[in-house]
């Protein structure tokens, strides 16, 4: 058969989800720029996408954990990784909004804006105001007492992870506890499990269409431009998440006997679709597959990663406390070294309620700037007049920078309790062991069938 009536088949590199991704990303732009009324009717492409993968997480979180731990036998070693997860995740979120206070104060990104207050709209302010006294009123017992759910049915319906992931918990230390008999019930969520992930492996067939949608609605309503007003707090938090993941959690990798560029190579599909939607969401089941995919234990990536989503906010720190300087310098306000350790202390509470609030990021920076005293309530106005503005785009590296964080405190906590297969991490790291997660998705709760490259 001569050769141009042979059916066309489709370029091998754009078989890749990687590959799709990055072309949807360029032709969401293309759309965006030259056709804006037509791109930002795409939006509900992006936001279906993120619904579909938000639909199975809650379901899919309490699977995984039950498993984790019912399959573990030693509940005191479950326990013991928790608490160390936890220690990490503190010790780091400190290190990370110590970050952005340094940042700030070495460039001073709002030196000279002198932004009068007084012509500010206080009206504008009141929605987040009203969320941002959700996170601080009631304080540390009143956020605990928010982690138990009303009911279990009510956890799930709400999708709040950590409360779904108290209730996995309970639930798999006490089919752990009855052994035998609870035997056909660990059977039935391990089966369960093996069908959400083949649901999202379904979905994630969909990434390049979501992808398109989100990226082409964001330029065609904000344009590429729209980096020209607070150009330099952008740069600058680019420039702090940057120093975070190469030197930081570089170090926490080497430290832990990996590498940071391989596992970021390792991960580029799901970067690429949280670049394109800034949702950590999006990937959540796909990152909790590779993990598992790489030798660390089912329990261990159970437990860090659903937790870390709401505890371990890494590029959040650094945009909370960057930004809070940033208000005070634009508006003249003098802030003492008091009020410095002052927002540490409050940032480290008030960051831990972000994830699942709506505007979560503005929400927590006006949650923030409220217990400051020094900061004029007016400064709240600021965050939405002028933060706002280029909030979406700085959303782009927490959500990156977040993901990264969580991976990370994955790997470094799995080598710290001997949880991960070392010989294995690497050969996947550096593509040795190759396997295709989306097409075949239920094939990473049991043994994988792999083929070496």
């Amino acid at each position: 058969m001569p050769f141009f009536l042979r059916p066309l088949r489709p370029l091998r590199p754009l078989r890749s989800l990687f590959a799709q991704v990055l072309l949807a990303l360029v032709l969401g732009v293309l759309i965006g720029l030259f056709i804006p009324e037509f791109a930002q009717k795409l939006k509900p492409l992006g936001d279906g996408f993120i619904k579909l993968i938000k639909m199975i997480i809650p379901v899919l979180v309490f699977c995984v954990v039950v498993h984790g731990i019912a399959g573990a036998g030693d509940l005191k070693r479950v326990g013991r990784v928790g608490v160390k997860a936890l220690i990490y995740f503190e010790v780091v979120t400190t290190v990370a909004l110590g970050l952005g206070l340094l940042l700030a104060y070495t460039f001073q990104p709002g030196a000279g804006m002198n932004v009068d207050p007084a012509t500010l709209d206080a009206k504008a302010m009141s929605a987040y105001a009203e969320n941002a006294g959700k996170l601080t009123g009631g304080g540390t017992v009143e956020f605990l007492m928010k982690l138990i759910p009303t009911t279990v049915v009510d956890a799930f319906a709400k999708g709040d992870v950590l409360q779904v992931l108290l209730f996995a918990v309970l639930f798999g230390c006490a089919l752990a506890l009855i052994g035998a008999r609870g035997k056909a019930v660990a059977t039935f969520v391990d089966d369960l499990s093996h069908v959400l992930f083949k649901i999202m492996g379904i979905i994630i067939r969909l990434a390049p269409l979501g992808v398109f949608g989100a990226i082409a609605f964001t330029v065609g309503k904000y344009g590429i431009g729209s980096l020209k007003q607070l150009g330099m707090l952008v740069v600058l938090f680019y420039a702090a998440v940057a120093i975070f993941v190469f030197v930081v959690l570089g170090a926490i990798m080497k430290f832990s006997g990996f590498s940071i560029v391989k596992l970021l190579r390792y991960l580029r599909e799901e970067l690429a679709i949280v670049f394109a939607t800034t949702s950590s969401d999006s990937v959540l089941p796909q990152i909790m597959a590779k993990l598992r995919h790489m030798g660390i234990r089912d329990s261990t990536v159970g437990l860090v990663i659903p937790t870390g989503y709401s505890f371990n906010l890494d590029a959040f720190s650094i945009y909370i406390t960057l930004a809070a300087v940033f208000i005070a310098q634009a508006t003249n306000t003098p802030v003492s070294t008091t009020d410095l350790l002052t927002t540490l202390a409050i940032a480290l509470v008030t960051s831990k309620g972000a994830h699942g609030v709506p505007g979560s990021a503005i929400v927590v920076l006006a949650a923030t700037l409220q217990a400051i005293p020094a900061i004029p309530a007016v400064g709240l106005v600021l965050v939405l007049v002028l933060v706002l503005s280029v909030d979406w785009f700085m959303g782009i590296a927490r959500a990156l920078g977040n993901l990264i964080g969580n991976c990370v405190a994955t790997v470094a906590i799995a080598a710290w309790e001997g949880d991960i297969d070392r010989q294995r991490a690497h050969a996947v790291l550096d593509g040795a062991i190759v396997t295709d997660l989306v097409a075949e998705p239920a094939d990473d709760l049991a043994p994988l069938r792999l083929s070496a490259a």
